[in-house]
């Protein structure tokens, strides 16, 4: 039987270690670049790049991620997230490689409101309303892949959490050892993404022939800061964290008050049957070196 062969973009990031790990682990034949071997937004250099290694599938990891900086005309944040998807899937149309790309719950407009309209969370054929320069320039990458007319699978997450890299779980992590009181943001709520999880389930999507757009998310609803007492109390730390408003912490891009997404479309093609908060902090707090 035919084994794909994979091509990881961003391999440095949160979901590119993921990636590697999980495909060592399995014996696959794998490529895992950064910017450094290949710049996504030089369109020569990916479809020349392409066009030798000649992957089965593509898993884009690469994203410009620095949300309030994205604000900034002069950032990245369109040539990375918008004209080097657009690069990769015209790319991708040329060698018939299935490209595997991962968003985010910014594409839409994250007014609590919408919580009345979509208690489960926004489904994937919800509107898409960007408020911010971020959720923009990934709104019109995704765009991009569809109108691009190659297989496609579009992933869309949120609160992405690891062992590896810089994360929401990791930072309280550390500012629990500074002794001081925490305050977490208590008005924007949604739920984590935890990589093993989004890896696993792409691994299913991929091997069950599935294509289009998907929502992979915990189940459970909760705010940032019941997102933290979680943390703390799996990891048996007490720390002293205090509930503020998200208007206490002004920032220059405005974030999503309501971030859930509707994940029965996951759960049905894939038949899975729940996606643990808990479960999920547990295997990130069991990886070496984490609570030391």
């Amino acid at each position: 039987m035919h084994q794909n062969s994979y091509l990881i973009t961003g391999a440095s990031g949160q979901l590119g270690t993921e990636w590697q790990h999980v495909l060592k682990a399995s014996d696959v034949d794998f490529t895992a670049v950064d910017s450094d071997r290949l710049d996504i937004t030089d369109k020569t250099a990916v479809y020349e790049f392409l066009r030798t290694q000649k992957p089965d599938v593509l898993i884009n990891c690469a994203a410009y991620t620095n949300v309030d900086e994205a604000e900034n005309p002069e950032s990245a944040n369109d040539a990375v997230n918008y004209l080097g998807v657009k690069n990769l899937a015209d790319a991708c149309a040329e060698t018939g490689t299935l490209l595997v790309h991962y968003s985010t719950d910014y594409v839409f407009s994250g007014n609590l409101s919408d919580q009345k309209s979509f208690p489960n969370g926004y489904p994937e054929d919800a509107p898409l309303r960007p408020v911010n320069s971020y959720g923009r320039s990934k709104m019109k990458g995704e765009e991009a892949i569809r109108e691009s007319g190659i297989c496609y699978l579009i992933l869309r997450v949120s609160w992405l959490c690891s062992a590896h890299g810089n994360n929401f779980l990791k930072t309280m992590l550390r500012a629990s050892n500074s002794g001081k009181q925490l305050k977490v943001v208590s008005d924007q709520i949604g739920s984590p993404a935890f990589t093993f999880d989004v890896v696993d389930l792409t691994r299913k999507l991929i091997t069950l022939k599935k294509t289009g757009t998907f929502h992979i998310q915990c189940d459970e609803t909760i705010s940032w800061y019941e997102f933290a007492e979680m943390i703390f109390r799996e990891a048996g730390i007490d720390a002293d964290l205090a509930p503020v408003m998200s208007n206490e912490w002004p920032v220059k891009a405005k974030r999503p008050a309501f971030s859930k997404l509707d994940t029965t479309k996951l759960k049905h093609e894939t038949g899975i049957s729940e996606i643990p908060v808990k479960d999920g902090i547990r295997r990130v707090l069991n990886e070496p070196g984490i609570l030391n």
